[in-house]
């Protein structure tokens, strides 16, 4: 059996810590850690002088992860209009429902797009031919990036209701 190249080390080391930084808390909290304990009636309040509920903002990383996701596995996609299309109108969750379908579908892309960065099939640093230069990598960081921003501010925003113990 042949002896794996540097490079596949390399790179399937990326591919871990890729993964590990879209379903781990090890720099900062995880989007499950800062929703933990959440009474649901805080869920779509907007704090004075904040523009969003945790809901809106919940929703926000759903609608984004799936469109970065789509964007990375299917070149005919389209994503959304921009802003109006990542930002749900709606400063509450129509019922506990909603709110449990949101965070399903969040786990559900999620899980999916870490299938993209798992099958070796899909190189890390290609250019995908329908962008203009994003590749995989970029994309997972992308996703990385963006939840842990809005992480921030679901904690921020929970502080302001006094619904955050640190």
């Amino acid at each position: 059996m042949a002896q794996p190249t540097q490079q596949s080390v390399g790179e399937t080391a990326l591919r871990n810590q890729l993964v590990k930084l879209l379903t781990r808390s090890e720099a900062h909290q995880s989007l499950e850690d800062a929703l933990r304990d959440l009474p649901p009636t805080l869920r779509g309040v907007v704090p004075d002088k904040l523009p969003y509920s945790i809901w809106q903002l919940v929703d926000h990383i759903r609608v984004t992860q799936h469109d970065i996701l789509e964007f990375s596995r299917d070149p005919a996609y389209q994503s959304p209009p921009w802003p109006e299309g990542y930002w749900p109108k709606e400063v509450a969750p129509a019922d506990d429902a909603a709110w449990d379908d949101t965070l399903t579908r969040i786990r559900q892309d999620r899980d999916a797009f870490i299938g993209l960065l798992q099958d070796p099939q899909h190189d890390l640093y290609e250019p995908f031919p329908h962008g203009d230069g994003q590749n995989l990598l970029r994309e997972a960081l992308l996703i990385a990036d963006h939840t842990a921003y809005h992480v921030g501010e679901i904690i921020v925003v929970r502080r302001l209701l006094g619904a955050w113990e640190s």
